[in-house]
């Protein structure tokens, strides 16, 4: 078995997720493990950690491989949890074709996913996706 270095969050990251209640917050947390477990996987990484309106948000700026990823969560929402990519890119419009009957989305830029139950799979395939838009166009 593979270890994944990840990293602690930069201080102003763990503010953003210290913001979100804890069901929420553990949901988040691991998402962002996922993250970094889809960086090492697909050779992406380092990535950079920073904050994006507020949100979480990690980009490959080393390698420019990727597009952002950003972590967003409304926990009043009935699927709380987002993983936000650049609504510019074709990756909703992927992601849809692939996994359009596990998966939920918000217009062309969001995966919407429920706090428990989500199917990492498909969830590790987008975000590996996402790490490699640039690199595999």
């Amino acid at each position: 078995m593979t270890v994944i270095d990840i990293p602690p969050p930069p201080a102003e990251v763990a503010t953003a997720f210290a913001r979100w209640p804890t069901p929420c917050r553990s949901t988040m947390l691991h998402l962002r493990a996922l993250v970094f477990e889809m960086a090492q996987a697909t050779a992406t990484g380092p990535l950079t950690a920073t904050l994006k309106w507020g949100e979480p948000a990690y980009l490959t700026t080393a390698t420019r491989a990727g597009t952002t990823l950003r972590l967003s969560a409304n926990p009043e929402d009935r699927l709380p949890c987002r993983i936000l990519v650049h609504c510019q890119t074709t990756l909703i419009d992927q992601y849809r074709d692939r996994f359009g009957d596990v998966l939920e989305f918000e217009g062309n830029r969001a995966v919407r996913l429920p706090i428990t139950g989500f199917p990492e799979d498909a969830v590790r395939h987008c975000m590996a996706l996402a790490l490699t838009y640039h690199r595999d166009k």
